[in-house]
């Protein structure tokens, strides 16, 4: 009896391995995918002619950043997908820059609450991670809206899935 309780739990726990294994492997599909999707986007000049601009915040800055966390850097916004409540991890609705001479670093997914809430009964999920809430008022004078950034171009020490870069420097903090 015992040896059958073994044998079913060694089973249990590898089709649970078996599982996490498949769910990782379809977010690596997804972040190789959204990679190689973007990777021309490292010529500002094609990411501005795919209509993505520079967005300032509502404190006129355009490098974002969080003290004591990091930054996340310069971003360039195409507003029409911001709109669209569907997500695509080939289409982000931003693409992010570190300061000075501009380098992608990172991808970021937002969509307004409201649009996505419309359609689905729980938060956005891309990549196996969840996305995070902000809420209204904030500094990208934004309704509120779920993000996730995805820093596929330049290394995060706190996670690629974190919004906040701590070796990415705005020049005013």
């Amino acid at each position: 009896m015992r040896k059958r309780h073994l044998l079913g739990l060694t089973v249990l726990v590898l089709v649970a391995m078996g599982i996490w294994v498949f769910a990782a492997n379809a977010g690596d599909s997804q972040v190789d995918a959204a990679r190689n999707a973007t990777a021309k986007f490292a010529n500002l000049n094609v990411a501005k002619a795919a209509n993505y601009g520079l967005f300032i915040d509502v404190n006129g800055k355009a490098c974002i950043a969080m003290p004591g966390l990091g930054a996340m850097g310069i971003h360039y916004v195409n507003g029409a997908l911001v709109g669209n409540p569907d997500l695509d991890p080939t289409r982000p609705e931003a693409l992010v820059y570190t300061p000075g001479q501009p380098k992608l670093a990172a991808l970021e997914y937002i969509v307004v609450k409201s649009a996505w809430d419309a359609h689905h009964s729980s938060p956005p999920r891309m990549f196996g991670q969840p996305f995070q809430l902000t809420l209204a008022p904030n500094r990208f004078g934004l309704p509120d809206f779920y993000s996730l950034h995805a820093w596929l171009f330049k290394n995060n020490p706190s996670g690629m899935f974190m919004p906040w870069n701590p070796d990415v420097k705005c020049a005013d903090g």
